[in-house]
Order: structure tokens, then C-alpha cells, then sequence
């Protein structure tokens, strides 16, 4: 038996930057001393630099899922008009979260590998002008597809309503400037693009989105966006903190503000336009090629394969571990992540694998097709080594 390295190639969790994993192991302090406090403001305070915005930045104990209940329960009030923007199973989420509080959704569907699009957006807002929100996932991770958020942005920003936006997989992959579109709520969560486990959920929240708070009137307790800004002033949580991923979160914020937001958005980008390139030389199709997005690379199975074997043969093989489609697209699609702690060489060792695994189940590639594409973007971007 030779030696395999487990490796993360999954839009979330993703891998870890070492720093941060050891950071982890300081995590024996106390939540309610100075200590803590401090490492607790410089998280929001990096949070807010990285994230480019003067609105607040609250952060919760909590997967990302937390934070977009939040933005609910928090902003909303039973029977409230809104808009879903849904094209696939994120976007999904935000309809089944507006239907369990109550509101009253318009939901804008598009096919999975599709998006919404602004144009939508803004026949919805004119055609019922109560509409108190809109939703959408700047980056749909279950199909590999990125919404135009700054165009929807700008159509929000015209109306009375907000802007909610689920920037889980966005934010470190894609621009996003929340205060220039008008992004006033702007979801993250730290197994994405931040490099650290799953646990923290973050959202900024605008002035306009706080005015919408004094009026609602949905019940919340733990997910209380007024309390935890009243005690995030004060340099604590509300409740007992994660203490270790806060720590694990600072150290990587540390690394994210030395390197530039622009830069780690710009590797993803880069990353997923070289994986983009070998597939389509290796002679598969994308699943969004209108609209793909550099959180993931989703690309469908070869015909008569079931996407299924691919993903199994990535863990069996290589110890390597892609994600297979979800819900209906199961068996159909595999994705590969391209967020947060990701370089070139994870591109070349993952396509020089697919190339194994094409070949080793009826798909005739020939080898290398798919690494010279890749090389070929890597070439053409002047990557230079670290001095």
C-alpha cells in the first residue's frame, strides 16, 4: 500500500491554513476576559476591513445557515411581501426560510446552471412595490453559478426594500463591494474562502437594514442581531463564543489582510479559469457555462457515467475528497472547489487525477490534455514564485 494524503477539494469545508489550526490550540481562555475581548473586536474590526464595508459586522457560533435565519427573523415581520431569487439548492434555502417565518414570497426560479437575472429583479420590484426584501446567493455553490449582484443591487437600492445577500462562497471569490451595490446584508461563514472549520457565521447589516429592524416584529432569541451589536461594542458575544474558531478566525483574517482581499478573490478566479480550461480540453461540459462562478467548477459527467463514480474514485484512488451534485443533480455533476486555502498545484494534481479516473472508466482522454490547459492559464497569469 502506497502512501494518500486525504485532500479537501470540496466548496466547504475546504482546507485549513496551518497557522489558524494551531491557533486553535490557545483556545483554554476565558470568553468574559480582556484577553478574549481583544482578539473578539479585532475579528469584527478585520472582518469589516476585509469585507470592504463601514456597516456593521456581527459574527455567531453558528454554520452560515444561522446567519441567513437571522436575517430574517430579525428584519422581517409575518406577512411581509419579498422576492427569492432561487436557481438551486441555496437558493431553495432562502424560500424555505421565508416560508417558515411566514412572509410572503415571490419566488424567481431559474434551471439549475442558470441564474436569475437583474432584469427579473426589477420586473418583480415594479410590479408590487410593498416588497420589503430581496434575496439571493451571490454564489450558487450546488450548480457553480454566480448571480449579478451589483446590477440587482442597483435596483434594490431604488426601492424601500434591502438587499440580502448570502455571500457564503462569494466573498473571497468573487468583487463585491457591499456598500458601492448596496448589499445590505452580506452573509459569510468561516469554512469558506476564511480557511478555518465550520462553525462561525457572519453578516453585515446596513443602516437602511437596522431601520428595518426597529419595525420588525418576527420572534428571535439566540439569533438577535440588536443584542449582539450591543455586545459586540463592548467587545463580547452575546452567548459563549466558539473561542477556538475566533482564534483560528483572527489568525486567518492576520493572513487574508497581508495577502489583500483582491488578491485571495483573484487566486479563486484563477484557479477556477484553469480548471475551466482542462475539463473543456479534456472534452467535458460545464454544467453553468453562462454564468460560472470561482467558489466551484461544476462539470457534468460524462454521458452514460454516473457523476457518482467519479467522486468515489477521487476518495479510493487519491484520498481525495470532491463533491457529487446535490439533490437531483446527484449523479449527474461533480464539482471542484476553488476557495480559500487552494493553489495551482492542487489544480494540476486534481486534473491529472480526473485524467486517471476518465480513463480508468470508459472516457478515452489522453493524458496530460487537461495539465497543459491548466499550466497554459497558470503561464499566461506571470505567477511568480515567492521570493
Amino acid at each position: 500500500m502506497h502512501l494518500r494524503k486525504q485532500r479537501l477539494l470540496t466548496p466547504g469545508p475546504t482546507p485549513l491554513y496551518p497557522p489558524a489550526l494551531h491557533a486553535m490550540m490557545a483556545a483554554d481562555l476565558h470568553h468574559r476576559t480582556e484577553e478574549f475581548r481583544k482578539v473578539y473586536r479585532s475579528c469584527l474590526a478585520d472582518l469589516k476591513e476585509v469585507m470592504g464595508t463601514s456597516n456593521d459586522v456581527l459574527m455567531f457560533a453558528a454554520s452560515g445557515t444561522g446567519a441567513m435565519d437571522a436575517a430574517v427573523s430579525n428584519l422581517f415581520s409575518r406577512g411581509d411581501k419579498v422576492v427569492v431569487c432561487s436557481a438551486g439548492k441555496f437558493g431553495e434555502r432562502w424560500a424555505e426560510i421565508a416560508k417558515a417565518y411566514g412572509l410572503e414570497a415571490n419566488v424567481l426560479t431559474a434551471p439549475y446552471g442558470e441564474v436569475v437575472t437583474p432584469g427579473r429583479v426589477e420586473a418583480a420590484l415594479a410590479a408590487e412595490p410593498a416588497v420589503k426584501g430581496v434575496f439571493v446567493q451571490a454564489s450558487e455553490t450546488s450548480t457553480g453559478a454566480m448571480h449579478d449582484v451589483r446590477a440587482m443591487g442597483q435596483a434594490v437600492a431604488r426601492t424601500g426594500a434591502i438587499f440580502v445577500v448570502d455571500a457564503i462562497t462569494g466573498l473571497g471569490t468573487m468583487p463585491l463591494d457591499i456598500d458601492g451595490w448596496g448589499l445590505d446584508v452580506t452573509i459569510g461563514g468561516s469554512q469558506k474562502a476564511f480557511m478555518i472549520p465550520p462553525g462561525l457565521a457572519f453578516l453585515s447589516v446596513s443602516p437602511k437594514a437596522w431601520k428595518m429592524a426597529e419595525t420588525a416584529t418576527l420572534p428571535h432569541y439566540y439569533f438577535n442581531l440588536k443584542k449582539e451589536k450591543k455586545s459586540g461594542d463592548a467587545g463580547e458575544s452575546s452567548w459563549t463564543p466558539a473561542t477556538a474558531m475566533i482564534l483560528a478566525m483572527a489568525e486567518a483574517l492576520r493572513f487574508i489582510k497581508q495577502m489583500g482581499m483582491a488578491k485571495l478573490t483573484e487566486n479563486a478566479q484563477l484557479l477556477a479559469e484553469a480548471t475551466r480550461a482542462a475539463v473543456r480540453a479534456l472534452g467535458l461540459e460545464l454544467f453553468a457555462p453562462g454564468s460560472p462562478g470561482s467558489s466551484v467548477t461544476a462539470v457534468k459527467a460524462p454521458a452514460g457515467m454516473d457523476s457518482s463514480t467519479i467522486v468515489k474514485e477521487f476518495r479510493n484512488r487519491f484520498g481525495a475528497i470532491i463533491a457529487n451534485g446535490q439533490g437531483t443533480m446527484k449523479g449527474q455533476i461533480f464539482r471542484i472547489a476553488h476557495l480559500g486555502y487552494f493553489d495551482f498545484a492542487d489544480v494540476f494534481a486534481t486534473v491529472a487525477a480526473l485524467e486517471i479516473i476518465l480513463n480508468a472508466n470508459g472516457f478515452s482522454v489522453q493524458y496530460g490534455t487537461g495539465v497543459a490547459a491548466a499550466q497554459q492559464v497558470y503561464a499566461r497569469a506571470a505567477v511568480k514564485p515567492q521570493p
